[in-house]
Formats: C-alpha cells, sequence, structure tokens
C-alpha cells in the first residue's frame, strides 16, 4: 500500500531497483516457478536432446496458472533487454541465471541437494532467456 516516488534520488541506483526486485520475488510465498512445477523444469532442463528439451520447458511455462505466466513472460522480456546491453552492464545470459535462478525456481524445502539444484535452476533461467521468442 505504499506509494513510491520514482523520481526521489535513492532509486537512481540500478543496484537498489534490482535489489528490491529480487527481494521482492524471493518474498513471495511462492516463486514465480510454482513450487508443483519445481520438479518438472529440473527435469526438462536434464533432456538430453535439444529439440525435445526445448519443446517440454516451453509446455511448462504455457501451463504456468496464468498470473505466473504473464508475469513470467514481462520479467523474462525485460531481462532479455538487460542482457542485450552485457558490454555496458557486464549482465550475460550466464550472469542473469545465477543472480535470478534460485529465486525464481526453488523447492517447496531446502534439501541437502540444494547446491546440485542450483545449477539447474540456473540453466533454466538460461534457457528461458536463450529461447524467449520460442517459449513465449
Amino acid at each position: 500500500d505504499e506509494q513510491l516516488d520514482l523520481d526521489d534520488g535513492r532509486w537512481e541506483d540500478i543496484h537498489v531497483v534490482t535489489g528490491a526486485l529480487k527481494l521482492f520475488l524471493r518474498e513471495l510465498p511462492e516463486p514465480l516457478v510454482p513450487f508443483s512445477h519445481f520438479d518438472k523444469f529440473i527435469a526438462a532442463i536434464k533432456i538430453q536432446d535439444p529439440s525435445l528439451r526445448g519443446r517440454c520447458i516451453r509446455d511448462l511455462a504455457l501451463s504456468l496458472p496464468p498470473a505466473h505466466h504473464d508475469t513470467m513472460k514481462v520479467l523474462f522480456r525485460h531481462l532479455c533487454r538487460v542482457v542485450e546491453h552485457k558490454e555496458e552492464n557486464r549482465m550475460s545470459v550466464q550472469s542473469v541465471a545465477i543472480v535470478f535462478g534460485p529465486t525464481l525456481l526453488r523447492p517447496a524445502s531446502e534439501e541437502a541437494s540444494m547446491a546440485m539444484h542450483m545449477v539447474f535452476q540456473n540453466q533454466v533461467v538460461e534457457h528461458i532467456l536463450n529461447h524467449y521468442g520460442y517459449i513465449f
């Protein structure tokens, strides 16, 4: 309910804005990729056949609840624009995936295999960034 003045000087630092976005996404009761879809996305990214993997991830994105799908579409469109400026901002596809992977996809409970999940979480985000036009 708080009204923000985006003309306030504190919002000029891109790190503050990015940090606020990540914090918002991290504190959602359920992540952008719902808990019910986490294992499905992890299984999909492990598929060896690139064509089958791409179709599976696209179908999973389409199967998300509308609010999740639509938010993901807008967020990833923005992240693709960030990557387009990687020469100035040093945010390559891999960098964006590392920053946002664990925030956008996370299991319902923390497990011992969290480090292994992180690799796949990042790969899912990287795949969606690299194939945004096909997925959305």
